[in-house]
């Protein structure tokens, strides 16, 4: 190797057991709900977890707790979308950042709304 030539660094992200994001959109517009390609039906709810397994957990705990609908969930990367009244969106969104972090040892977020 010559002793001149640039350096190449390789970066590589490790996910620790996280939510990162945790919010209620509790009055969307309707090109948001056409462009998921889902019923309006009140709020929707949106979750970013790692590692990206733990999306399977959110979206039954979140089904379990409330009356909200999955209307996307994505093993490859940890998004879940939840949809129904608003109460109900966050109440589940509620109830799986507590189960994450009192079960699993997660670090969570509050759940915020707009």
């Amino acid at each position: 190797m010559e002793e001149n030539a640039p350096k190449r660094v390789i970066e590589e992200s490790v996910p620790e057991k996280q939510v990162t994001l945790a919010h209620v959109i509790a009055s969307p517009i309707p090109e948001i709900y056409e462009s998921l390609g889902i019923d309006a039906q009140g709020a929707i709810g949106i979750l970013t977890i790692s590692p990206v397994e733990a999306a399977i957990i959110a979206a039954d705990v979140a089904g379990k707790s409330a009356g909200v609908e999955v209307g996307f969930l994505d093993r490859f990367t940890g998004s879940v979308l939840l949809s129904g009244d608003v109460q109900s969106v966050e109440v589940a969104l509620k109830a799986v950042v507590t189960i994450l972090k009192e079960k699993l040892n997660y670090d969570i977020v509050s759940v915020s709304k707009t």
